[in-house]
Parts: C-alpha cells; sequence; structure tokens
C-alpha cells in the first residue's frame, strides 16, 4: 500500500508475458491527490517519507490524498511504518497483505503489494494461490494457516481458537499481536482507496480475476 505503501515498488517482467489491460475507474477519485503546488514543506517531507528507510520517494496518490488531513495521516503514516516493519517475517506479511487486498477487492494495494511479494521472492503461483485462499493446493500448513486467519478475521472479525493455536506453534506473543493488527492496517488501507477512488501507479500490477 506504499511500500508497503511506501516504496514505489515497479517490477522487472517476462517481455513474453502478456500483461492484464489496467481497468480504469469510471470516475475520477472523490478526492483527489493535493496538488504539489499546494505542498508546504511539512506537508512535502509526509508525503515523500518512505517506510523503508530509502531516499525520499515521489510520493504516490495515497499519501498525496490522505495528507489533505494533514494530523491524522502523520499518525497513520507513524503507524503504518510500524505495522510494515514489524517482527512477522517479510513473506508471512506479504500473504495477510494480498489475502486482504484480494478479499477486499483492493486494486491500489494488490498493485503495490504484487510487487513486493515478487521482490522478496514469492512465486507467480503462490501469488496466483493467493486468491484461492487456504484450501487451495500446494499450500504448506503454516501459510494456509495465515490465509485462513485473513478469512476469519475479514468474514466473522475474529480469529477462531483453532486457527489460533496453529498460529501459536509458528509466532511468538509480540508476532501473534502483529498478525490481526496487519490485516486491519491494511482493510483500513482498502476502505480509504476503495470508497475514494485512490488511483496506483500505471506502471504497477492489475488486480487479477479469476478464470
Amino acid at each position: 500500500m506504499p511500500a508497503g505503501l511506501a516504496a514505489d515498488p515497479v517490477t522487472h517482467r517476462d517481455p513474453s508475458t502478456k500483461e492484464p489491460e489496467r481497468q480504469m475507474p469510471n470516475n475520477p477519485p472523490k478526492i483527489a491527490p493535493l496538488p504539489e503546488d499546494e505542498w508546504d514543506d511539512d506537508i512535502r517531507a509526509l508525503v515523500q517519507s518512505s517506510w523503508t528507510g530509502d531516499a525520499p520517494k515521489a510520493g504516490q496518490n495515497l499519501y498525496k490524498t490522505m495528507v489533505r488531513h494533514r494530523e491524522l495521516f502523520r499518525k497513520w503514516n507513524q503507524f503504518g511504518s510500524m505495522t510494515y516493519n514489524c517482527r512477522l517475517p517479510a513473506r508471512d506479511r506479504e500473504l495477510l497483505v494480498l489475502r486482504t487486498a484480494w478479499l477486499t477487492q483492493c486494486r491500489f494495494e494488490w498493485a503495490h503489494h504484487q510487487a513486493l511479494a515478487e521482490r522478496i521472492g514469492l512465486k507467480p503461483e503462490e501469488i496466483r494461490q493467493i486468491l484461492e485462499g487456504p484450501d487451495a493446493p500446494g499450500w504448506n500448513e503454516h501459510d494456509a494457516t495465515l490465509l485462513r486467519a485473513v478469512d476469519e478475521l475479514h468474514h466473522g472479525s475474529r480469529i477462531s481458537d483453532s486457527t489460533w493455536d496453529r498460529l501459536r506453534d509458528h509466532y511468538d506473543e509480540l508476532e501473534l499481536i502483529e498478525i490481526p493488527v496487519i490485516v486491519g492496517q491494511y482493510s483500513l488501507v482498502a476502505f480509504f482507496t476503495n470508497s475514494i477512488g485512490v488511483e496506483p501507479d500505471a506502471r504497477l500490477p492489475v488486480l487479477p480475476t479469476l478464470p
């Protein structure tokens, strides 16, 4: 959302692979990104911040839109950076985020996080399996349990006792705390970007469709 909604990642693709057409929204965003000529120094620093510690970025449309509510964005940005730079392994975090993006049908979140997932080594077939959920063939028990936790949070707002017990086999207490928090954070991003119509960078991957 954000290398994690902040890194401005661009994926290098096999030129022989056909890129799906980006489905453009029927309407412009309900709230437009703040134009650069309206930024002061504080807004510029906020918009160009990076959750990965990289050099300042040009900023992306989520930041440029939410920064209209400057103090809300400042606090959310700090929280988002903390959840992105969590104790969970990056691969586990991206499984949580991409499943959340798929269930919420969040074009913006999927675009940024498919690119991130590819950068940290998720294979194309694994990314495709995320669409099918925890019961898709090919997942090990660990990955399936993470995806099931997302589904339970999305559909019922809680992780079941049986899923929690399986998570405890893999994670310490702080990591267990992070799992529902990360799903909640990226659900928030989906609610915001879906509702307002925030556009992802056109160079990033497109939210897929099931065959």
